[in-house]
C-alpha cells in the first residue's frame, strides 16, 4: 500500500533523528502532555497496547517498562531497528513486537488489543480516505470498550512554527505556508529538514468527523502543548521544575479551549469504540 508520499516519509525519517526529537526543545512538553493523556485513559497493566506509527519506540517502551504488553508497528524500517534495539537494552520490561507495517492494514485479529495509539499515522496518511482506513483498522483490532489516541498536527502549526523560529521571512518557505493555510497539505520541496516533510494539518473539528466517521464515541479533543510550546526561552521554563509545572497547569486548564485549539502544535482526539 505504498505510494509515493509514503516514499518520501521514510526519506524523511532516515535523514533525520526521530528518536532524540522528544528530549530537545518543545518537544519535551508534546512528551510529557501525550503521556499524561495516554495514562489518563489507560486501563491498568498488563493491557495489551498497539502503537501504531510508533517511531523508535518512545511510547511503546515507557509503556512495556509500565508492566503493559505493547506492540509497535512502523513505516520506516530504520525505526523498527531502533526500536528493536532499545528493547532488548530493556530486557526487563521488553516490547512484545517490533514490525515493520501499515496503519491501514493492521496484522492483527479482530479484539486483540486494550488500546491503540495512532500518533503519526493521522498526519502521514494525506488523504481523508487513508486516514479513515486506518482509524477503521484502529477500530477493528481494538476491543470493546477500548481507547484509541490519535494525534493531529494543528492547520496553523506552521505559521506559529514560522514566527517563533524566524523562517516566516524565508521565500522558500511562504508557498509551503500557503498552502498549509489554504489546504492543510503541507508539502517540502526545498532540502531543509526543518520544514517537515509531506503530511496532513487538521483543523480540530476535522479530526472530530474523522473519530466519528471511524465508528468511534469522542471522549477529548484537546490541546496536546497548547500555546505552551511558544513560550520565551522555552528551555530555561522547562529545567525549572516549579516552572515546568506551572506551564503544564495553565495548559491543563485551556486543553479544550475551542479558541485556543489551533494555536496548539499538536491536537489529540481520543475516541472509544462502543461495548
Amino acid at each position: 500500500m505504498t505510494d509515493p508520499s509514503q516514499n518520501e516519509i521514510v526519506r524523511h525519517y532516515d535523514e533525520v533523528s526521530e528518536s532524540s526529537r522528544l528530549s530537545a526543545g518543545a518537544s519535551q512538553m508534546e512528551r510529557a502532555r501525550t503521556e499524561e493523556l495516554i495514562l489518563r485513559h489507560l486501563p491498568p497493566a498488563p493491557a495489551t497496547i498497539l502503537d501504531i506509527g510508533g517511531g523508535a519506540g518512545a511510547y511503546a517502551l515507557w509503556l512495556a517498562a509500565r508492566g503493559y504488553r505493547v506492540h509497535l508497528v512502523d513505516l520506516v524500517p530504520k525505526h523498527v531497528e531502533e526500536a528493536r534495539a532499545a528493547s532488548q537494552k530493556q530486557a526487563e520490561f521488553p516490547l512484545v513486537s517490533a514490525e515493520i507495517g501499515d496503519a491501514r492494514k493492521l496484522p492483527f485479529p479482530d479484539d486483540f488489543a486494550d488500546a491503540v495509539l495512532l500518533l503519526g499515522p493521522l498526519y502521514h496518511l494525506l488523504e481523508k480516505e487513508d486516514r479513515l482506513a486506518a482509524l477503521r483498522e484502529a477500530h477493528r483490532v481494538v476491543r470493546a470498550g477500548g481507547f484509541v489516541w490519535g494525534a493531529a498536527i494543528s492547520r496553523f502549526a506552521s505559521f506559529f512554527d514560522s514566527l517563533s523560529t524566524g523562517f516566516f521571512s524565508d521565500p522558500a518557505f511562504a508557498p509551503l505556508l500557503t498552502r498549509d493555510l489554504a489546504e492543510g497539505q503541507h508539502r517540502n520541496p526545498t532540502d531543509n529538514p526543518l520544514y517537515f516533510t509531506d503530511a496532513y494539518f487538521h483543523r480540530p473539528g476535522e479530526l472530530s468527523r474523522e473519530f466519528l466517521a471511524a465508528g468511534f464515541a469522542v471522549v477529548e479533543i484537546v490541546a496536546i502543548e497548547g500555546p505552551g510550546w511558544l513560550a520565551r526561552d522555552f528551555e530555561k521554563l522547562w529545567k525549572d521544575p516549579a516552572q515546568r509545572e506551572r506551564l503544564l497547569e495553565c495548559v491543563r486548564k485551556v486543553e479544550r479551549e475551542p479558541s485556543i485549539l489551533g494555536a496548539s502544535g499538536h491536537i489529540m482526539g481520543i475516541g472509544r469504540r462502543a461495548r
